[in-house]
């Protein structure tokens, strides 16, 4: 009785044991990294790895994701586990083989685990192909010869063996960076589709494709960071404890009042001290303070963030760092995928950013980029203000007084300042297609930051698309296309520097050519590139080292704080996040003005009423035709006056969106004059519709359009209106 106890006992866990083994490669492991999630459903008394069912010849998803597992039938599953137990595993010789070899010609078959031990390939796209080694794809060396061999992981910096093999991959962009296959596929399975990539150049899109052919497995998930709850919630944590000799409040060290003597105030430079204003006899309306640690470590100066220049400016350090709010676009990239908005949703989002708090702008004239630098370098200047705009001299711009400080004097500034930084000295070529130019004032000046800022401040602050970077400049900003080289086209027309290139690309002679570059050598010997050139063939590469010096190697500085400025309201990170999308942005011109465009602006209003409805409904195809109109030039009055007239922008926002958005309603005539119209007969109507006209409030943006019994008299009150409004508009104070 015992004994059959005893072998009953064992069955059972031999049966539980078996539970646990995954029904296609008969294995308990569990790492989730190597064989993927494993799935165990107790009811049905069935586990399975998730890579197993990807890489079985026999089954197939055709389910939904929530049926079965991952959308693999358990039927199915059932069915692949019963035909592969017929099969031979060529490496551990044992049934239950189901991942054959892509190749038709070979006959080799293994359990998923064993493969990976043997050094075959599983491909997790497509179709999902295995490689036996035999036929397995693999990497080839392409590094150049002065380019030292790494010696250890990029990854868990463990020496590795420089030599490319199953085992040991490399990034297929920067050649430099090489791995472990097993550290690669562990760091894939916590960085995710949205953060896996180079260790060292950073790579993504070419990074991952290479990875993938390679056998490397990317899940389609965030990263397991940003999915653990509250993970940086510590970060939220500041220091708020008085670290005083002595403590005057009488409700601890610990406590910190919202305002005034005992608000437990931080050290600006380590922020890891803290103090109350009493405690350390300081002023009421103090703010900066430095604890004795970083005081001693400054020289009793306290001044690491002080500017290098001495004077009156902001240190670029604290400049860099201005604004309060950070990104949150790292955070939400599974939100925001390419493809799933346009620019201008995209520049919306990061309206919200921005505060009721107002800033005022006074500009002299029309001197908009001296009042843009003058505002970025205020000790106090917060981009998430909200931009007022007052125009100091009424004599010197066409801006009317009656709107100055209104959202069409803002407009008006933020469309000037886009075209004064065009203009500017920080860049050079044609009008439309400018590129970085090196100043020297300017670097002192950091002006390049500054511009950056100012059009960051631009898109989100609702002014219009930059338009005139050329495709070279955009690329050296964000590198769209992607490791694409530049070529002598890029450069800047009419430079010393695009002359000398394309000198040397038209020679038509290895002769011609040395004598160009004879004549060229402190150019080359600047750009490290005097080397003797034996053929023709060698000139390319020449060149395409020339033009990288030109545009970006001697241009490394502008570039970075021309970047950091763009990083003001994130604008720089989500740009660089959709560089395709945000390309007609900075590099086409503002589009024209037109029908179309002006009507998809506003939102139409209809009454509830029936009777009213059935009148309001013809007057919108006369807005549509009268716009039609406008733009062809059969009406006295241009879009752009009718713009002005209705929203008073002067222009369409970047973000192609007015803030409050427009809105159109109707004009109905007073039911007195309804009465009498109908009485009186036609003359009466003519009368009442010529008494009618459109009315408009620029502040709420609402145009009220008249209900007109004909195209005629609608036609001829817009005008009248529109052309009224714009006449008395003064061109000086």
């Amino acid at each position: 009785m015992k004994k059959k106890k005893a072998r009953m006992s064992q069955g059972a866990h031999a049966g539980s044991k078996q539970e646990d083994c995954c029904a296609l490669c008969r294995l308990s492991d569990d790492d989730p990294a190597m064989f993927g999630e494993k799935v165990t459903l107790k009811e049905e008394k069935l586990s399975v790895h998730y890579f197993c069912l990807l890489t079985s010849c026999g089954v197939y998803q055709r389910g939904e994701e929530d049926e079965g597992v991952f959308g693999f039938l358990l039927e199915d599953i059932r069915q692949e586990s019963r035909r592969s137990a017929r099969l031979t595993c060529s490496c551990c010789k044992k049934k239950g083989a189901c991942v054959g070899c892509n190749v038709r010609s070979c006959r080799k078959m293994v359990h998923f685990p064993c493969g990976r031990k043997y050094k075959y390939i599983s491909q997790f796209t497509g179709l999902f192909p295995s490689y036996c080694p035999d036929h397995s794809p693999t990497q080839s060396l392409c590094v150049s010869s002065d380019l030292s061999l790494p010696q250890s992981c990029s990854i868990c910096l463990d020496s590795i063996d420089p030599i490319l093999s199953y085992s040991i991959l490399k990034c297929p962009s920067c050649h430099s960076s090489w791995f472990h296959r097993d550290c690669a596929q562990r760091q894939a399975h916590s960085a995710g589709l949205f953060f896996f990539r180079c260790t060292l150049c950073n790579n993504k899109e070419t990074f991952q494709e290479e990875m993938q052919r390679m056998g490397i497995y990317i899940p389609e998930r965030d990263a397991s960071w940003e999915l653990e709850e509250n993970a940086y919630s510590e970060l939220l944590e500041v220091y708020m404890h008085c670290d005083a000799l002595t403590c005057l409040c009488n409700n601890g060290r610990t406590h910190s009042a919202k305002t005034g003597w005992f608000e437990v105030i931080r050290c600006r430079l380590c922020g890891s001290r803290g103090t109350h204003r009493r405690c350390s006899e300081l002023k009421l309306d103090t703010r900066d303070w430095a604890c004795s640690d970083c005081t001693q470590a400054t020289d009793g100066k306290a001044s690491l963030v002080a500017s290098p220049q001495g004077g009156q400016r902001r240190s670029l350090l604290s400049k860099r760092h201005l604004s309060p709010i950070h990104s949150p676009i790292s955070c939400k990239r599974p939100s925001l995928p390419v493809g799933s908005g346009s620019p201008e949703e995209m520049l919306q989002a990061l309206g919200p950013r921005l505060r009721p708090l107002c800033v005022q702008v006074e500009v002299d004239g029309d001197q908009a980029l001296c009042a843009g630098v003058e505002l970025v370098r205020r000790p106090d200047f917060d981009p998430t203000h909200t931009l007022t705009v007052r125009f100091k001299d009424g004599q010197q711009t066409t801006l009317p007084s009656t709107l100055q400080g209104s959202d069409a004097a803002r407009q008006y500034f933020l469309k000037l300042l886009v075209q004064q930084i065009q203009d500017s000295v920080v860049f050079e070529g044609p009008d439309g297609s400018k590129n970085l130019a090196l100043d020297s004032q300017a670097l002192r000046d950091d002006l390049y930051f500054d511009v950056g800022c100012l059009l960051a401040l631009c898109l989100v602050h609702g002014g219009p698309p930059v338009g005139f970077f050329s495709p070279a400049l955009y690329q050296c900003l964000f590198n769209y296309p992607a490791n694409r080289p530049l070529a002598a086209a890029h450069m800047t027309p009419d430079t010393h520097f695009s002359r000398l290139v394309g000198r040397m690309a038209e020679a038509e002679s290895l002769d011609a050519l040395r004598e160009v570059m004879a004549e060229s050598w402190e150019f080359l010997e600047l750009a490290g590139c005097n080397r003797p050139i034996s053929s023709l063939q060698q000139r390319e590469a020449l060149l395409e080292d020339l033009v990288g010096f030109t545009m970006i190697t001697r241009m490394q500085l502008p570039l970075q704080r021309f970047r950091e400025g763009l990083q003001t309201l994130g604008v720089f990170d989500q740009v660089q996040l959709f560089p395709s999308v945000f390309c007609a942005v900075f590099c086409e011109a503002a589009c024209r003005l037109s029908a179309q465009t002006l009507a998809h602006v506003f939102t139409v209003n209809f009454s509830e009423q029936e009777e009213r409805l059935s009148r309001e409904t013809p007057v919108l195809g006369y807005w549509r035709r009268f716009l039609l109109e406008c733009e062809v030039g059969k009406s006295s009055i241009s879009l752009q006056d009718l713009l002005r007239f209705s929203t008073g922008a002067e222009d369409l926002p970047a973000t192609a969106a007015l803030l409050p958005p427009p809105a159109i309603s109707f004009l109905h005539p007073p039911e007195g004059d309804g009465a009498k119209r109908k009485r009186g007969g036609g003359r009466r109507e003519v009368l009442a519709d010529e008494g009618l006209f459109p009315q408009t409030d620029p502040g709420s943006r609402r145009l009220l359009l008249p209900v007109s019994s004909s195209y005629r008299a609608f036609k001829s009150s817009m005008e009248q209106a529109v052309s009224h409004h714009v006449h008395l508009l003064p061109t000086h104070s």
